[in-house]
C-alpha cells in the first residue's frame, strides 16, 4: 500500500470529503496544510496544481476529491 498524503488547507469541503473516504476506506494518511506549511505549498505547486485537495500516494497524484481514485488505491494493492 502506498503511502497517502493530502495537502489541503481547513476549510477545504473537497478535503473533508477526501478524509471521509479514506476513512471508510481504512487507508491511514498524512495531513499537510498548505496554507501554513511552505514547503508543501511548495510541493503542490511543483506538481502544477492550484487547488486543494491533492492527493499523493506513491507516484501517482491528483487534485480535488476523486472517490474512485481513492478506491482505485485499494484495489491496486490487494
Amino acid at each position: 500500500m502506498p503511502h497517502v498524503t493530502v495537502y489541503s488547507t481547513p476549510d477545504c469541503q473537497g478535503c473533508k470529503a477526501t478524509y471521509r473516504k479514506l476513512d471508510k476506506l481504512g487507508l491511514e494518511y498524512d495531513v499537510k496544510d498548505v496554507s501554513t506549511d511552505p514547503e508543501a505549498h511548495a510541493l503542490v505547486a511543483s506538481l502544477g496544481y492550484q487547488q486543494v485537495p491533492v492527493v499523493v500516494a506513491g507516484d501517482r497524484h491528483w487534485s480535488g476529491y476523486s472517490p474512485d481514485k481513492l478506491q482505485s488505491l485499494v484495489e491496486h494493492a490487494a
